[in-house]
């Protein structure tokens, strides 16, 4: 209960931070933090620790053999393996990112980890094979899929923007681009609600809220910088909640 309590505090305290002063990676790099690491390297470094400890926890615990422990096992890995190596292997150009940055992330993702794993095998008791049939895990299951496919497909056409040799930023289009500036972080706000519902746990709560308070201040920043870049932006296209904000 001690680190969802330090989760929270922390979450509160990024959400704070990021409304104000936007992280230095990406579109908003900007000089004064040194030391950079190479932006491919560094994602698997800070994604990389919430595979390995959801996985060590889930063979260590006293409540997975049951099948809906090992659904939630597939569920997490699906997600952080796509982040840990996938998402950073279809990268294209040579972006880099502060350590501090990565040295966050892995914190994050060690704590956020040891806590969703702790939380479903051993400390709850353990989940009956029925829960698979609860409308809780149905609906569930599927909001973090439909969160994944949005977050994948937003993915994929931001990194067809440019072709082969060309630099620069270009305003997305397709998919939920047409509503929002930032679906792939609505997609993972999708995922993490779907998994908060399927767990039924506190754990996947808070999981939830550190993704809004990690994300939501981003999604303001890139729409800010697009509004301000572009000129012809579609001014009706909202920054991460379509029709809304």
């Amino acid at each position: 209960m001690a680190c969802i309590f330090i989760l929270l505090g922390l979450g509160a305290f990024v959400f704070a931070f990021l409304l104000f002063i936007s992280a230095p990676y990406g579109r908003h790099r900007r000089g004064g933090w040194d030391p950079q690491i190479n932006g491919r390297a560094g994602w698997i470094l800070m994604e990389f620790p919430a595979v390995a400890v959801f996985a060590f926890l889930f063979f260590a615990g006293i409540n997975s053999k049951s099948p809906a422990a090992v659904v939630f096992l597939a569920l997490w890995e699906f997600h952080y393996l796509y982040r840990a190596f996938l998402f950073p292997a279809l990268m294209r150009g040579s972006s880099v990112m502060p350590v501090v940055i990565v040295l966050m992330g892995i914190l994050f993702n060690v704590l956020n980890a040891y806590i969703n794993a702790r939380s479903l095998f051993t400390f709850s008791g353990g989940y009956p094979a029925s829960w698979l049939l609860d409308p809780r895990f149905l609906v569930g299951s599927i909001i973090f899929l439909a969160g994944f496919s949005i977050h994948f497909t937003s993915d994929r056409i931001l990194r067809n923007l440019r072709k082969p040799g060309e630099t620069g930023y270009k305003i997305p289009a397709g998919g939920l681009f047409r509503f929002i500036s930032c679906p792939n972080y609505f997609g993972e706000l999708i995922q993490w609600l779907g998994w908060a519902v399927a767990t039924w746990s506190l754990a996947g709560l808070v999981f939830f809220l550190w993704t809004f308070a990690n994300l939501f201040p981003r999604a303001l920043s890139h729409h800010r910088w697009y509004k301000a870049r572009f000129p012809d932006f579609p001014r009706a296209r909202r920054a991460i909640i379509p029709f809304i904000l």
